[in-house]
């Protein structure tokens, strides 16, 4: 059903979307005045996204009319990462970004039908990314072209109302983006709270004294030979903490375990997880994900680690939030980094390189004083996040009945 005073249209009545330049790779630099935007500088779910140390400068001849202006529309042509093709970002300068090739720049045919900020919106809605994806040719890589994204079809409003929903939308914009300002900063805080903390370098009021340097070989025990992710006849069956039950949480607590598998009996007893034990990961592809830590909070009656984790089980007490980023620290993931062997395919920690990993330990009332205070600073970050995944979510919805004509915005007459 068409809503009143709108209509069902295809997007080449309005726009056309031109292709970028193919820059030159020899003239890509790691600095420089301009930047060159590729199909990493999308979220997958729409907008610009600051690509930081990846960011990629051209040094090159420019040619005319491929240099972008703030407010700029541009689509993603390439699907490089799931759920990107077609997505619409909006140029936040002028005079710096380039308009690269797999881009499409939309060129607003009559700006007396169209806006750009309401073409942003129907881009990186679910209506259109799904006409976009059905459209797309292409196996492993997928592609679109500009015909094929003008060709798409949609509920267009009046230009009023197209601008009067951009505008309601744009409040959820500055609302999460300011939300995320907030979680940069309180990362940052506790970054720098770690550093000072879990050195020694900063003391908590009311402690003192030399703090000890040792080994995680001299207060704890490596074990790894850990469970497969099978099931066997006849064995007994157990839940299993995985790779990326590690990988992705700090703590790790029994309820979040699902996966079922089977193992000897005696397999399970020597794999068990109890409060306390810190998880590893052994292993990646990369050298900076070797050595993620994960503390288990809870003892696990029935759980199992996988044979692609490291299992740390301390000797002495250790406070759990003070374990859980200790082996966080710059000075940790340096020497992770540096004993890790590898090819580039895939690099690798031995159990012995594990143990020789050196450490600073206050005593335990000071190390339950800090883990205190950087679970304040998790907690803090982990609040952030969940109220920026809400914010999403309620824009998601609103926008849904927005773009739809399901709810109406009031215009007022010129």
């Amino acid at each position: 059903m068409v809503p009143d005073g709108w209509e069902r249209a295809d997007l080449s009545r309005f726009i056309s979307i031109r292709h970028g330049f193919a820059f030159k790779s020899n003239y890509f630099t790691e600095s420089g005045d301009y930047v060159l935007l590729t199909p990493g500088s999308f979220y997958e779910s729409g907008g610009f996204r600051d690509q930081g140390a990846k960011t990629k400068y051209y040094v090159g001849p420019i040619p005319d009319g491929y240099l972008l202006n703030k407010g700029d529309l541009l689509l993603a042509m390439t699907e490089q990462a799931e759920g990107l093709l077609g997505s619409a970002l909006i140029v936040p300068e002028d005079s710096k970004y380039l308009h690269n090739q797999r881009l499409g720049l939309v060129l607003v045919d009559d700006p007396q039908k169209m806006s750009t900020d309401f073409l942003y919106l129907f881009f990186n809605s679910s209506p259109a990314r799904k006409q976009i994806s059905d459209q797309a040719s292409g196996t492993k890589v997928r592609h679109t072209s500009p015909d094929r994204l003008c060709s798409v079809i949609g509920l267009i409003p009046p230009l009023p109302e197209q601008k009067k929903i951009a505008q309601i939308l744009s409040t959820w914009d500055q609302a999460i983006a300011a939300t995320e300002r907030l979680l940069e900063n309180s990362q940052q805080r506790k970054k720098g709270l770690m550093q000072q903390l879990l050195t020694g370098k900063k003391r908590l009021p009311g402690f003192e004294g030399e703090w000890e340097k040792t080994t995680l070989g001299a207060i704890g025990r490596i074990s790894s030979a850990g469970v497969d992710k099978k099931i066997v006849e006849g064995e007994k069956s157990a839940r299993l903490l995985n790779y990326l039950d590690v990988f992705r949480r700090e703590f790790i607590f029994d309820h979040e375990l699902t996966h079922e598998v089977t193992a000897p009996e005696r397999k399970i007893a020597n794999c068990d997880v109890r409060k306390g034990d810190v998880f590893f990961t052994p292993s990646s592809e990369t050298r900076e994900e070797v050595g993620i830590p994960a503390v288990a909070v809870e003892d696990m009656p029935g759980v199992v680690y996988s044979y692609h984790v490291v299992r740390f089980r301390p000797s002495r007490p250790l406070d759990l939030s003070f374990a859980a980023y200790a082996f966080q620290t710059d000075e940790f993931r340096s020497q992770t980094y540096r004993l890790c062997d590898g090819s580039g395919q895939r690099y690798v920690l031995s159990q012995d390189d594990f143990r020789s990993i050196q450490i600073t330990v206050p005593d335990l009332a000071e190390q339950k004083a800090i883990g205190l205070v950087l679970k304040a600073a998790s907690d803090e970050i982990l609040a952030l996040s969940d109220r920026i995944n809400c914010l999403k979510q309620e824009k998601k919805a609103l926008m849904q009945q927005l773009l739809t004509g399901k709810r109406r915005v009031q215009v007022e007459a010129a």
